[in-house]
């Protein structure tokens, strides 16, 4: 990964409206551990990552950057909520839980870049074996044809789907029921496996279509061609060195510094129990053990009630970066809805398209439908662009409710005058306000 933090933020841009300042953090995290990378092993043994604190209310974009940030480099991403360690039951060892979720994501990336590797050479024993099945199916639909070329017609045809929604019968697998332990029992096992080593898996027949036997072949076969103890030890590395866990709603876990028993303590307590995994600890893993102080942690809370100095000493001091993302106003909404290369009109379109109607919006509707969101959010709870998703629904739900498909494409326009209308008492409740004293 070599991107500089221009290039990160520029990335980041196509997908999220403003909040620069947190963009520019996170920009210079990953450009930092490129930098580390560079350095010999005993500098990099000594450079840990500045964790972040992210303060700002709901849907303006904290989870969206650390999750666009991980993707941008195929890093290890998992987000958890903090407050969930403050279940009833709740026992401390089970914060290691995200890590070795973390794990698992790491696992499935690198395992999804090897499987890619040996595609082609899976492929054409897939092809084989599909051919053992089909060719017996087949062949009277060929009687001219040699077995050569009936074969060869069969695997053209597979090729270009036409075969796909037939139904054939093969041998598969049973899938083993995982088997693990209680949180808090010692080291992780996978009793799966072990037990899988000393018991041949099952196998069945099943009557499957031929484009799922593929798929399911094809997986069968990559996974012989891949050497999973190497996909493991690269697992491991990769959410060492680069994983990203993000630790929503840790506002919740901070003390209101009234008070320090009761509640207070049980907060106080997820933040002890998390504090060494963030300081750098190592946790035993069905893969292997693995060492938590080179994992860039993200925290990140609105901060209504508590502040972040309401949080224990220890853990704001392994949270040196902190930056505080704005409120948005119906400038931003605006242009969330136009701008970024996921935006919503953009989903809402395509997905119309498929039942042939041609959605277009007019500047004036999407400026209406910001307001509506901005004024929504200031007069009852602020969900920040969330609230759009509940706008647009509204919008364009009879339009999605009576789309079938089952005409030509029908151009449909969305002008102000059809939002004034969808919205017509909900306007009217706005512009009475203005003389509420």
């Amino acid at each position: 990964m070599s991107l500089s933090p221009k290039e990160i933020v520029r990335e980041l841009d196509k997908y999220i409206i403003g909040q620069d300042e947190a963009k520019k953090a996170v920009a210079i995290a990953l450009r930092n551990r490129y930098r580390r990378s560079q350095l010999s092993k005993e500098m990099r043994d000594e450079i840990t990552p500045k964790n972040i604190i992210m303060q700002g209310p709901t849907g303006v974009g904290k989870t969206e950057i650390a999750r666009r940030l991980a993707k941008l480099v195929k890093a290890p991403f998992i987000k958890v909520e903090a407050t969930k360690f403050t279940e009833v039951g709740y026992v401390g060892r089970d914060c290691e839980s995200m890590i070795r979720d973390l794990v698992e994501v790491s696992v499935r990336l690198v395992k999804e870049e090897k499987i890619a590797e040996v595609k082609n050479k899976a492929k054409s024993v897939v092809e084989n074996k599909m051919l053992e099945i089909l060719y017996p199916i087949k062949k009277d639909q060929y009687p001219d044809m040699d077995i050569d070329a009936a074969k060869a017609k069969i695997l053209e045809d597979l090729e270009c789907g036409k075969l796909d929604n037939e139904t054939i019968e093969i041998t598969v697998a049973e899938q083993a029921r995982p088997i693990g332990v209680m949180p808090g029992m010692g080291p992780e096992m996978d009793l799966g496996n072990v037990l899988g080593s000393i018991f041949p898996p099952q196998k069945k027949r099943k009557k499957l279509t031929v484009a799922k036997a593929y798929e399911m072949i094809l997986a069968e076969e990559s996974d012989k061609l891949i050497d999973n103890e190497n996909v493991n030890a690269e697992a491991i590395r990769r959410a060492e060195q680069d994983g990203i866990i993000f630790i929503d709603e840790v506002d919740k876990i901070a003390g209101s510094g009234a008070t320090n028993r009761g509640p207070d303590v049980s907060r106080e307590g997820v933040q002890r129990d998390i504090l060494p995994l963030v300081e750098g600890s190592t946790v035993s893993t069905k893969y292997g053990t693995i060492k938590t102080d080179y994992i860039l942690f993200i925290a990140a809370g609105a901060f209504h009630i508590s502040k972040v100095e309401d949080l224990i000493p220890e853990f704001q001091g392994r949270f040196p970066i902190r930056v505080e993302l704005n409120n948005l106003n119906a400038d931003d909404f605006f242009k969330i809805l136009t701008q970024p290369k996921n935006a919503l009109t953009l989903q809402y379109s395509e997905m119309l398209k498929v039942d042939k109607i041609n959605l277009e919006f007019t500047d004036d509707a999407l400026k209406q439908v910001a307001y509506l969101a901005e004024k929504e959010n200031e007069t009852s709870e602020n969900l920040g662009a969330r609230r759009l998703h509940n706008i647009m629904e509204k919008l364009l739900e009879d339009i999605s409710f009576n789309a079938n498909g089952e005409h030509q494409m029908i151009d449909v326009k969305i002008d102000r005058a059809y939002v004034d209308k969808t919205f017509a008492e909900t306007t009217k409740k706005y512009d009475l306000t203005k003389y509420i004293i």
